[in-house]
């Protein structure tokens, strides 16, 4: 079944994923481009979006799109640093702003009688993002809102299905974002909304058995929620013939080899536990710099797996939970405006010695599309819901060098961490939690005796996709009742303290 296709032109804004992924929830397939980086078929996209950016039109450095194939040739909505752009060089004028107009701001006057801005009334919110303004509309621009500070808001083309707003309709605080876009892309560009859970799954399956035909694959289980979903799209498509490999480093969470294997072979997979933490724990002994210990796990889990992979007879291909940030992401940094927040292991490539075809079922998705992907094939919600969890494990929450006391110190202290969020009602309010020891033992009192024993850090938070990240304010009962059972419970811990750091500026994680 072929969908209708949006096309999304990164200028580099924060925002670019968002607007994708709103699109996305109208069930219409968005696709993000580099600016400079034009699809070869641009009749393949039924309508097409600009991004902002944190450039300026008016610099020497500004981008600038080849929109010769699709301005008044296809709809078109131009956002922020998109709007001013057509302002700026179609006859309009944008200057510089007085102040910056960064935040909250409400529509004060909106034309009741344009499709674009139907169910949109004046004092509906918006989020605004730039420090240049639109002072004069382009040719044959006409206005459609404003606000009190933004006289040129929103305006259209006219004559043509160009449609542009200074403000930001994909970020949550613009109370009409959704609608707006929904009457752009249902309405004026008569996108058809058909790309479900439901459709993905089907399509996906039917070009997996294409693909791969009688071929086995090999997969690296993790426990999370991309390998999981991926590994379930594959065994719908070829059974048997996809193998699984979940290896333990030593370094998951308390149980979590014994727990996660018996799911799942509950979930009908072909799978195969691999018990190599002594291999890790040696590869990592007496490293405490955080970059070699990740890249001494890196190259153990590639020795494992390529050991175990050599073990399947003919195998011909690795199946990776790969998921479209991380194609984006790797995009922008070969040529992509967008900054490049981190290098991705899945992304790239193999070692030369692993002589296997890729094969990327979740390459297209967001993370919440991979979650309701997996819930439209029935997967269980624990599996589906499951926090984020670094690839390196316990190890990167282990400051400086590592050993097997460490480890089962941690283990003990997140499981009590996990299992009370789990209890308390709180585990599902939480994008990813988990406890840090610490490098550094305090001075305590237990019963009438002096302790000098290790300090652990607890960190939760709440996100999207975990770009950004606010620590999330728990119950002060609920931190004092998990820091006396940590205590009382976990030999080798005197203190506990809460991280209540926010990324930025900090990480997620500590290392």
């Amino acid at each position: 079944m072929q969908h209708d296709k949006i096309l999304i032109l990164d200028f580099g804004s924060q925002y670019t994923q968002l607007i994708a992924r709103r699109v996305r929830e109208l069930n219409i397939y968005s696709e993000i481009h580099p600016f400079n980086k034009l699809p070869s078929k641009i009749a393949d996209y039924k309508a097409v979006i600009l991004s902002g950016s944190p450039m300026s039109v008016r610099s020497k450095e500004a981008f600038h799109p080849d929109l010769s194939e699709i301005r008044g040739k296809k709809p078109m909505l131009a956002v922020c640093y998109g709007a001013q752009y057509l302002a700026h060089f179609s006859g309009g004028k944008v200057a510089e702003s007085n102040t910056r107009e960064y935040g909250r701001a409400k529509l004060s006057f909106v034309d009741k009688n344009e499709p674009f801005l139907e169910g949109v009334n004046e004092g509906s919110q918006v989020w605004m993002s730039h420090s240049d303004t639109i002072k004069k509309l382009p040719n044959k621009g006409m206005l459609l809102a404003s606000t009190n500070d933004v006289e040129n808001a929103a305006y259209k083309i006219e004559d043509e299905a160009t449609y542009a707003i200074q403000f930001h309709p994909e970020v949550y605080h613009s109370t009409d974002g959704k609608k707006i876009l929904e009457n752009f892309l249902i309405n004026i560009a008569h996108v058809n909304p058909d790309w479900t859970p439901d459709s993905f799954v089907e399509e996906t399956v039917n070009g997996l058995k294409q693909q791969l035909g009688n071929d086995k694959v090999v997969l690296g289980l993790s426990g999370g929620v991309d390998s999981s979903v991926a590994a379930m799209l594959l065994h719908k498509a070829i059974g048997e013939n996809l193998y699984c490999i979940f290896v333990n480093n030593g370094l998951l969470r308390k149980n979590e080899f014994t727990d996660v294997l018996e799911q799942y072979k509950g979930m009908g997979l072909n799978v195969k536990g691999v018990d190599a933490s002594a291999r890790f724990l040696d590869a990592l002994s007496g490293e405490s710099d955080p970059e070699r210990k990740r890249k001494a796990i890196g190259r153990v889990f590639i020795e494992v797996f390529d050991d175990e992979a050599n073990q399947i007879q003919d195998v011909k291909w690795l199946a990776q939970g790969t998921i479209y940030p991380d194609v984006i992401e790797s995009v922008s940094a070969t040529g992509g405006p967008s900054a490049t927040i981190k290098s991705h292991h899945n992304v790239g490539g193999l070692p030369d010695f692993m002589k296997l075809k890729i094969v990327e079922p979740l390459k297209a998705l967001f993370k919440d599309e991979v979650r309701r992907v997996g819930a439209s094939m029935g997967m269980e919600k624990q599996l589906l819901g499951r926090h984020p969890f670094p690839g390196p494990g316990l190890a990167i929450r282990i400051l400086g060098d590592i050993t097997q006391e460490k480890v089962r110190i941690l283990q003990e202290v997140d499981a009590v961490f996990i299992n009370g969020l789990k209890e308390a009602g709180l585990y599902d309010k939480v994008w990813q939690a988990g406890a840090i020891l610490l490098p550094v033992n305090s001075v305590g009192v237990m019963g009438d005796e002096r302790t000098y024993e290790k300090c652990v850090a607890l960190r939760a938070v709440e996100s999207t996709d975990g770009m950004t990240a606010d620590w999330v304010n728990l119950p002060y009962e609920f931190l004092q009742k998990t820091s006396n059972d940590i205590i009382n419970k976990v030999k080798g811990v005197n203190r506990v303290v809460y991280d209540i750091s926010s990324k930025p500026p900090a990480t997620i994680e500590w290392e």
